[in-house]
């Protein structure tokens, strides 16, 4: 399982410059490599000290960490839900993923001319919003025509979509995003095949000057105050300091670089994390002389579910999972130390499985 982000952002915000950080792994973790799929879809290691904790332990032949694939969205300007500037293929991207990263400029540099003229992040979210509203209208009143039919012949499950289609037609209509009409979990179901772009989790990263870094400015208090109604995150990043940190050659001058401008970290790293957090996703390990790997399932999952992660022949035979917790791990040093101790739990199918669970699952087929 892995995770696809959209960036989005209008032209000079800022986003080439996070993807770029982004697409830098140095910036994330010195040993895992880098690699492109596509010109503007990168894959990126979730930064994850686990990992390379256990990797200190075990020794094996390969880490192997969790990833998150990172697609650059270009195109988005006024008129892109009619196919104004690559408006149609663009939006089609952000269609595919499961989360957006909408990047808003939050500085002042009379060097980087802004679209609009003017330094207003609301606006520019608020640009953005409107055009993904609008392709997400097109998308329900298209359904709409084929649902109305169903529901007038006395279609019950018809007849609710219809219902719940004019819910979501009246509150887009008002300029608001889909994410923020309140529904239950089988609402959602009835129209989740649609993929409403205004309905994915969205991550607001407001785009500062270095001087910002740390604890943000006027701008960026706009935006919070903006987007409290939704369910959304707000990261600040400096992305133009971030990117001359990733250029630098060791990670220890990195962390030094970072430390002198007064963060722990990178704020590249947060946003994986935080991405991870906003889709209820979480991470449980195997272990092993051949590999240590990060796995990324859904918060909640029971066993046979968290083993179908790996191959869907460990969910259909899933007999037991052996489980380390990972603090245990980490006191005793190794798999055999933690079974002498005791420390080894054997857990059935109705097993939740924690995030940093080391797991090994016995199946037949």
């Amino acid at each position: 399982m892995s995770l696809q982000c959209g960036i989005v952002g209008l032209p000079n915000v800022g986003k080439s410059t996070l993807f770029n950080c982004l697409s830098n792994a140095r910036a994330q973790a010195a040993n895992f490599p880098f690699c492109t799929i596509e010109p503007n879809v990168g894959v990126i290691t979730v930064p994850d000290e686990r990992l390379n904790k256990l990797a200190e332990f075990v020794k094996p032949d390969r880490i192997v960490p969790a990833v998150v694939e990172i697609v650059d969205i270009a195109g988005l300007v006024k008129g892109a839900s009619k196919g104004e500037g690559l408006g149609n293929k663009f939006l089609g991207n952000i269609r595919n993923t499961d989360a957006i990263i909408h990047v808003l400029r939050c500085f002042e540099d009379e060097n980087v001319t802004h679209v609009d003229g003017s330094v207003d992040p609301v606006r520019d979210k608020e640009i953005i919003d409107t055009e993904l509203q609008l392709k997400d209208l097109e998308t329900i009143e298209t359904r709409l025509i084929k649902t109305s039919k169903a529901a007038k012949v006395g279609d019950k499950d018809a007849k609710k979509e219809y219902e719940l289609l004019l819910l979501y037609k009246n509150h887009l209509e008002k300029g608001l995003s889909a994410r923020t009409l309140a529904l239950d979990e089988k609402e959602k179901a009835l129209v989740a095949d649609m993929y409403l772009l205004t309905n994915k989790p969205v991550i607001y990263v407001c785009n500062v000057d270095e001087s910002a870094a740390v604890s943000g400015n006027k701008y960026v208090d706009m935006v919070r105050e903006a987007v409290k109604a939704e369910n959304a995150e707000v990261l600040v990043v400096a992305a133009a300091t971030e990117a001359d940190i990733s250029e630098l050659e060791t990670y220890e001058e990195r962390k030094m670089f970072l430390s002198d401008i007064g963060l722990d970290e990178p704020g590249v790293n947060k946003l994986i994390r935080m991405s991870y957090h906003l889709l209820n996703l979480e991470t449980y390990f195997t272990a092993g002389k051949v590999e240590v790997r990060a796995w990324t399932y859904h918060k909640g999952m029971l066993a046979p579910q968290a083993a179908g992660v790996i191959h869907s022949d460990f969910e259909k035979g899933f007999i037991r999972a052996e489980v380390i917790k990972y603090v245990d791990y980490i006191k005793y040093g190794s798999e055999a130390a933690c079974r002498e101790a005791g420390k080894i739990a054997i857990e059935g199918k109705e097993y939740v499985v924690q995030d940093g669970d080391i797991m090994h699952f016995r199946f037949n087929v």
